[in-house]
């Protein structure tokens, strides 16, 4: 579904992405793991085109992706939940949700009942601010706001980051179901192990801005852990 093929990236004159190379398959979730400053972030902004790659190509269902603005990425039905959740402070819950409204291929101009059964404090908090939310009602908005085009592929960079436990649960459970029951395509940056072991089918750890290590999550190993993923 997405081949990431030779994908070298620079930020400032710093190369941070170097020659890489990485497959998800439809229907799966993928979680790439690796330590802070391996290019785990810069990735996820080249697959959503918020930077650009120098040399090398990106290619969804077919398709370059590279080539395309980050503003229609979307329409292609690419959910994205950047780290740091990036909400509207001073809009509420319905107005951040409504954003994505415009990208639906279908015009439709209702939000989706599925984020509200998957979310139901975003319909009790719906005319309230977003930034009064706490921590992790703003995530659940910001994860229901890359629901609103109903996306086949959802991007989440470390959405579990500062998030206090009962919500970390919540959203692994969104995860599974969306992932396992209505087959969405789920690409996770996730620092948490435990968590990744638990809605994660495949995993991908980065080192020096390179995919170093591939394969199904049963077999990440504790020597891998070691070497790739232990401070």
């Amino acid at each position: 579904m997405i081949a990431i093929n030779k994908v070298n990236q620079l930020y400032g004159g710093t190369q941070i992405l170097w020659d890489l190379d990485l497959q998800i398959e439809q229907g799966s979730c993928t979680c790439i793991m690796g330590r802070n400053g391996v290019g785990k972030t810069t990735l996820l902004k080249c697959l959503m085109g918020l930077l650009p790659i120098n040399s090398g190509e990106i290619i969804y269902e077919g398709n370059s992706l590279h080539t395309l603005s980050a503003e229609s990425r979307p329409r292609l039905g690419i959910g994205y939940v950047p780290q740091g959740r990036d909400i509207f402070p001073l809009l509420t819950v319905e107005e951040n949700l409504r954003i994505g409204l415009p990208i639906r291929k279908d015009g439709s101009k209702t939000i989706p009942d599925k984020v509200f059964e998957l979310f139901p404090v975003l319909h009790d908090m719906l005319h309230r601010r977003g930034g009064d939310l706490s921590g992790g009602q703003q995530q659940q908005l910001a994860i229901g706001r890359a629901l609103v085009i109903e996306p086949k592929v959802l991007i989440l960079d470390e959405p579990n980051e500062g998030i206090q436990p009962n919500i970390v649960k919540q959203i692994g459970d969104v995860i599974l179901k969306l992932n396992q029951e209505e087959g969405l395509t789920v690409v996770l940056v996730e620092q948490k192990l435990g968590f990744a072991r638990r809605v994660g089918q495949e995993f991908r750890l980065m080192e020096k801005g390179r995919v170093v290590a591939s394969d199904t999550m049963d077999n990440l190993s504790d020597q891998l852990i070691r070497q790739y993923l232990a401070v």
